[in-house]
């Protein structure tokens, strides 16, 4: 999509600060943090939430999740993090393409 944010990062035409890329799927620290490690997974496929998912993301949404924990322990969250996906306007989603954000690392976080 050419107004997407997320598929412009995904094409280099705005920069990032990466911390992995395979075919599939991106992972770039968030331009504001809510925490001192805060990173986002992204599909390369544009794919605008959670709920527009079917059957035929269900390999990538695997991939995704099991990144997460691996990309976490490199980047110091290996006691733990957290995860976040906003779904749909009224459940927090501001960029619609599909991502995860992961967090942690010493910052108070809310207990849910």
């Amino acid at each position: 999509m050419s107004d997407c944010i997320f598929c412009k990062i995904v094409a280099g035409s705005i920069p990032s600060q990466r911390l992995y890329e395979d075919d599939d799927v991106i992972a770039f620290h968030d331009i504001h943090p809510i925490a001192p490690v805060h990173f986002m997974l992204v599909p390369k496929l544009h794919v605008a939430s959670l709920a527009d998912c079917s059957s035929a993301q269900e390999g990538l949404l695997g991939r995704i999740l099991l990144l997460a924990p691996k990309l976490a322990a490199e980047n110091g969250l290996g006691k733990g993090f957290r995860t976040m996906i906003n779904t749909g306007r009224e459940g927090g989603q501001e960029v619609f393409h599909l991502h995860v954000h992961v967090f942690g690392g010493g910052a108070t976080l809310p207990k849910t």
